[in-house]
């Protein structure tokens, strides 16, 4: 009935609308490539005699409201021509744009060298977008273009070290990121335990990355959202591209289902690393390897209508000698509709599967673990043009979980080992959102909207009861934390509510423009994260088991807000972004001393709420323009956690102090630019230092029954030595490519230039000769020379 309403409402305000500005007119279209057809996202479409801006949506759809008048409209995009266009506008207008990339010239519109500065007016704000063509110029471990890698160059973004899984940002857990694909959930974002990411840069048009200010239609997690589309295929003609590397390649088919109705897209990577195993005796039956898929078909069936099918499977293999063996990977479907009501409105209707599976084969003792999660989510969202100056956008949303903890089962009729399935979890997510984007003046942008969340944690299920509904005791005598024994337990029948929650998360980001070239922003945002990751690593891990919220794990709610200065000088050639922020999180689990993790059945024993705080302050200085192009970016921050006893005389976490998240990195620098030479050679570097990551050292030991025992202090009270790395990189084009439909390009890269060995991590043990105690590092990386050679026609 609310979102009935709404609807009611808007078209109310339409009709009501036109009544009273009988002389204004939309202009609206799509803007596409002009290569392949492919839509592109983010177009800015500015209009200079009135300041007035659009950009384009997910689906490079624009519309922009006008009073009846001639106007020059210019269309302006990353790597892409600007297009300057003279209109008449008397009435209702559609006009598609395409696009050529910089270089290509086309005969029928005027190129300017007119910017419009729509980031500087823009409410948005903690917002980093990444060009596919800027990445791939960056240098990245064995030749291997990263995407996840990439964004460890942006101010806020940490990782765990090198070979660690996922990222950080702004002082929050890599489970506390909402990572699409195609508006798919991504459980893990990583190969090869964190070697490299599973998005494979031929098949991705456009990545955002938002830190704050997170738009309302996003929901589900506390930190950030990595929003990433995967092309759609070109409907002009066949092309093909791709890459061989040292350890991997890769393969991307698009072309035509219908000449400029219709496309298909197929890309496919696989590594080959483990066949240089079999070459040695010791490793001919080790094997570690992963390969993946991306789909996509879409098809236009009218000027209003599209369909979308996207899809997207990646598996990673490892196995020793035949006696282990570990597999596990993402699969995602996802089926969108887009429909244009009007030149005004626009809707996109997507039904999406999403699955994460972790499979385990310990044949040397003979049984295989599974687990994972599978999610099964419909969402309507709207965009409505209302007027050149307010944009209305709201939708629904309804995800329903599937968790399996662990399934247990003999490998072969010889295993003693009894089949035994933890029990399983559902969950249901529901939710709603609207929010507007309006000019309130010349210089103020107002971006506000409310999203309102539930979550529903769902039979089949056996719940345990405790006393004083406790499942934890505190022993005063030895200071610790005890499992307390259930007494009793209560069975819930499918779809039954175990527990329920609901949540308001309201959104709020200002701009206020002190100059054509200035200004000042703000935001608040509140999220909430249903799901928790079972975790007590740094790093992800494949065996790391999501778990929905109940009457024991509560939802993690965060509140952000940051406040910047965004500059444009030099003709846009350089760009300067400030930005300071503060975040609470509460709810953050925590886990008891000694805690075991691993097919615990159960988890609430051993667990703890606690809270996060973060805070710091980012600098963005870019070069936009010229043969050098790059960024430098710093963060200076503080990232805490605090788990206070639930009574006066619990002591807590660590003392009920605060202490440093494992993810507290105050000092965080980055350096990467590009240089063109001349059409034949290009070349790239990355600098990148950060502050060691917190981890706990023994201070003391003694003697128990003959063994040594290390003590440990308060956690997190020590750090890695500090990580840092330079890669650099070389581009050969040849020239004899310039005129020919097959291009090639060789790429020369070397990672950790100067072979600075980062501690992954450090160990303590007695040296066997000298019997002393003795710290030992472990480094993933020295120097990594690497060559590929890319092509495509």
């Amino acid at each position: 009935m609310f979102f009935n309403k709404i609807i009611v409402l808007t078209v109310g305000f339409l009709f009501t609308l036109s009544c009273y500005s009988q002389e204004k007119f939309t202009l609206s279209g799509t803007i596409t490539d002009i290569k392949n057809n492919e839509t592109l996202i983010g177009v800015n479409v500015y209009i200079p005699e009135i300041k007035s801006s659009t950009t384009t949506n997910e689906y490079g759809f624009y519309s922009i409201t006008l009073p009846k008048n001639s106007y020059t409209v210019l269309i302006s995009y990353i790597g892409f021509q600007t297009v300057s266009e003279n209109i008449e506008l008397s009435g209702n207008k559609k006009m598609n744009f395409s696009l050529s990339e910089s270089g290509e010239i086309l005969q029928e519109v005027i190129i300017t060298d007119n910017s419009p500065r729509s980031a500087i007016r823009s409410p948005e704000m903690s917002l980093n977008k990444l060009s596919i063509s800027a990445i791939k110029k960056m240098p990245v471990v064995l030749g291997e273009v990263d995407v996840i890698k990439s964004l460890l160059l942006l101010p806020g973004v940490t990782n765990a070290g090198e070979g660690a899984s996922g990222f950080n940002v702004r002082g929050g857990g890599a489970d506390q990121n909402l990572i699409l694909l195609d508006e798919a959930t991504i459980f893990n974002s990583s190969h090869v335990f964190g070697f490299f990411s599973v998005f494979n840069p031929d098949a991705i048009k456009d990545l955002k990355l938002y830190k704050g200010g997170i738009p309302a239609n996003f929901g589900g997690r506390v930190s950030s959202v990595l929003d990433i589309y995967q092309k759609d295929g070109s409907s002009k003609g066949f092309h093909m591209n791709g890459g061989i590397g040292l350890i991997s390649s890769r393969l991307l088919l698009e072309g035509p289902l219908v000449k400029d109705k219709g496309s298909f897209l197929i890309g496919g990577r696989s590594s080959y690393a483990h066949l240089f195993l079999k070459l040695s005796e010791e490793q001919k039956n080790n094997s570690a390897y992963f390969y993946d898929l991306n789909t996509k078909l879409s098809y236009k069936l009218d000027p209003n209508n599209n369909l979308f099918l996207s899809g997207y499977f990646g598996r990673d293999v490892f196995s020793i000698n035949k006696s282990f063996s570990n597999i596990y990977g993402n699969s995602t479907l996802n089926l969108r509709w887009n429909h244009l009501f009007s030149d005004k409105l626009f809707s996109n209707l997507s039904i999406i599967y999403s699955d994460y599976y972790y499979g385990l084969d310990l044949d040397f003792v003979g049984f295989k673990w599974d687990s994972g999660i599978k999610n099964y989510n419909i969402k309507y969202d709207f965009k409505n043009y209302i007027s050149d100056k307010f944009k209305l956008n709201y939708g629904i949303n309804a995800i329903y979980y599937d968790f399996n903890p662990g399934t247990i089962k003999p490998s072969n009729e010889d295993s003693g080992i009894n089949f035994d399935q933890l029990d399983k979890k559902y969950a249901f997510e529901p939710s709603l959102y609207i929010s507007a984007v309006q000019e309130v003046s010349d210089r103020l942008s107002l971006s506000y909207g409310l999203r309102y969340s539930l979550f529903y944690r769902l039979g089949s299920s056996t719940v345990n009861i405790y006393e004083n509904n406790s499942p934890l005791t505190f022993n005063t005598d030895l200071q610790i934390y005890e499992k307390a024994t259930p007494i009793g337990t209560k069975f819930y029948d499918k779809n039954k509510v175990i527990q329920s929650y609901n949540n308001l998360e309201p959104r709020f980001s200002v701009s206020y423009q002190l100059n054509e070239n200035q200004s000042i922003k703000g935001s608040y945002n509140r999220m909430t994260q249903y799901l928790q990751l079972i975790s007590n690593t740094s790093s992800p891990t494949p065996l790391d088991v999501w778990m929905p919220s109940d009457n024991f794990i509560k939802p993690q709610i965060a509140d952000q807000v940051a406040v910047g200065y965004f500059k444009n000088f030099k003709n846009d050639s350089y760009s300067l972004e400030v930005e300071t922020y503060y975040k609470e999180v509460k709810n953050r689990l925590d886990y008891t001393d000694g805690a075991n993790l691993i097919a615990n059945k159960a988890i609430e024993q051993i667990i703890l709420n606690g809270q996060l705080r973060s805070y710091g302050i980012e600098l963005l200085l870019r070069k936009n323009e010229g043969k050098l192009n790059g960024w430098i970016s710093y963060t200076l921050s503080k990232s805490e956690q605090q788990t206070p006893g639930r009574t006066a005389e619990e002591s807590g976490i660590n003392s009920g102090s605060w202490y440093n998240s494992s993810y507290d990195k105050p000092h965080n620098l980055a350096v990467t630019a590009s240089y063109t030479l001349n059409e034949k050679w290009s070349f790239g570097t990355n600098f990148a230092l950060q502050t060691g990551q917190p981890t706990s050292y023994p201070n003391g030991q003694y003697e128990y029954l003959g063994i040594t025992v290390p003590s440990y202090g308060l956690r997190n009270e020590n750090r890695l030595p500090t990580y840092h790395h330079l890669d650099v990189s070389a581009t050969l084009t040849p020239r004899k490519n310039k005129n020919r439909e097959w291009q090639g390009e060789w790429v020369f890269s070397v990672y950790n230039l100067y072979n600075r060995r980062n501690a992954a991590s450090i160990n303590f043990r007695k040296n066997e000769d000298t019997r002393n105690n003795e710290a030992v590092k472990t480094s993933i990386f020295g120097i990594v020379p690497a060559v590929s050679y890319n092509f495509k026609f």
